[in-house]
């Protein structure tokens, strides 16, 4: 993990699926406040490498959705889409050291197999058949690590997880390889997201591990529900913010994540709320409930 003196960078990357929702608004609302209050660069990224999932215009629209409520980034923003040769050339490398495999396995072959991959797929095929390329996960695969408002986290991959795809059967590259490569171009090294991807991290970690690279410190944030205990997201078709009435956005985010915002300030621009919340923000104070509803 990062050394304290190391300079803050961190980031803010959704996918363009959509505009954002109150929850991923949360998320950035969180992590520009936790890279401001530590006198530390906001990054944003992209991460549109899944083309089938977009929605067309969505990428612009989360950018002036941003803007709107006060969370500038610093420097140009990236596109993952932008990245594909630095992935290949990293699974290149792993292909030559012998560390990923070709794997052919259908979903439902997995799930009759209790979701670990055996490493008994013998790619045996015509070589242009669509297959995946998975990591080979060493037997000694254990993670720890010690989440910002989770606390200690610990996963034995090669037991819980198995061979992970860093290349997808469709062709795509797969999220733990683009998120893992793209931290490291960006020299982030610290990552506050939604709990959604908790699960994920020691894989993250593991690989960078291997590739010998800096984790980052990691950082994750309640999910936020609705009533009905599902997650507020895009595939639940949870519904955009409010493009009229971002200090009211702000306001309800900042008390999600535990703070108590005057209420002098209710009828302050997006800018004067986020000016206050910088000296203000407390990890602390963040439920540390792995899923909270939303108001």
């Amino acid at each position: 993990m990062v050394s304290p003196a190391t300079p803050y960078i961190g980031r803010f990357a959704p996918s363009p699926t959509g505009p954002l929702h109150f929850g991923s608004l949360a998320t950035a609302v969180a992590s520009y406040l936790d890279a401001r209050h530590y006198h530390g660069q906001w990054l944003l990224r992209m991460e549109d490498i899944d083309p089938p999932r977009e929605m067309a215009g969505a990428a612009d629209l989360i950018l002036q959705q941003l803007e709107i409520h006060a969370l500038h980034w610093d420097s140009k923003v990236l596109f993952q889409s932008t990245r594909s040769d630095a992935y290949r050339e990293t699974l290149k490398q792993l292909e030559a050291d012998g560390l990923i495999y070709r794997c052919h396995c259908s979903r439902q072959q997995l799930k009759e197999r209790g979701g670990l991959h055996p490493r008994r797929c013998t790619y045996t095929g015509n070589p242009d058949k669509p297959h995946a390329l998975r990591l080979a996960v060493a037997d000694e695969s254990e993670i720890n690590y010690t989440d910002l408002f989770q606390g200690q986290q610990h996963q034995h991959i090669k037991q819980e997880v198995g061979d992970f795809v860093l290349h997808r059967k469709d062709g795509l590259f797969a999220y733990q390889l683009a998120v893992v490569l793209d931290d490291a171009f960006q020299g982030v090294n610290h990552v506050i997201r939604g709990s959604d991807l908790l699960d994920s991290t020691a894989r993250q970690i593991y690989l960078q591990q291997l590739l010998g690279v800096a984790s980052p410190q990691y950082g994750h944030l309640p999910v936020a529900v609705d009533t009905a205990g599902n997650k507020l997201s895009k595939q639940n078709m949870a519904p955009p913010v409010e493009r009229t009435t971002p200090t009211l956005n702000l306001w309800v985010a900042m008390q999600w994540l535990g703070m108590t915002p005057p209420q002098a300030l209710q009828q302050a621009t997006p800018g004067e709320l986020i000016t206050w919340a910088i000296p203000h923000w407390d990890r602390k104070a963040v439920p540390g409930l792995i899923q909270q509803l939303a108001p």
